[in-house]
């Protein structure tokens, strides 16, 4: 098995397409698409939780605060089906975060067998809180694009997402 230089100047293998080891020092995963998502990944992770740290918070316990601060009475079922999570991990996130005193559970005016949801005053205050965190980490992280390769990212991303 031979290697080839193709029109980037990347080497690849003759029958996989993959780069040889000898390019970028991680051999052959520096042109596997996979392994640089899950690399930009650890690296918004990182900061995010550093971002958050006095907080307390966890990306998806955010997710679920802005969401139900957003539209309040909305059902617990619908919260993690919109933020695609099973209904396990749904119910631990509101549980944690009613424990803390940020939601409040009702039963649904509409359907008995739904949970609505509602912010109680210290998750209004937590979510303000962690909007300021956002904007800085969202700052971060958008400082490395033009807002052009922004809007395409996020395209991009959604395909893969959706």
């Amino acid at each position: 098995m031979g290697s080839s230089i193709v029109a980037d100047g990347t080497v690849t293998s003759d029958e996989t397409g993959i780069a040889s080891p000898e390019v970028g020092g991680r051999g052959a995963l520096d042109s596997i698409l996979g392994f640089h998502i899950r690399l930009a990944h650890g690296a918004v992770y990182r900061h995010f939780s550093e971002t958050f740290a006095d907080l307390g918070l966890t990306q998806k316990q955010v997710s679920v605060l802005w969401l139900v601060g957003s539209e309040p009475g909305i059902a617990q079922i619908e919260v993690g089906g919109r933020l695609r999570m099973d209904r396990a991990t749904t119910m631990t996130i509101v549980n944690r975060l009613q424990a803390r005193g940020y939601l409040s559970r009702h039963r649904s005016s509409s359907d008995g067998r739904k949970q609505s949801l509602h912010l109680t005053p210290e998750g209004e205050a937590a979510l303000v809180e962690a909007k300021g965190c956002i904007a800085e980490h969202e700052a971060w992280l958008k400082g490395r694009f033009s807002p052009a390769e922004v809007e395409k990212l996020v395209e991009m991303l959604e395909r893969i997402h959706d």
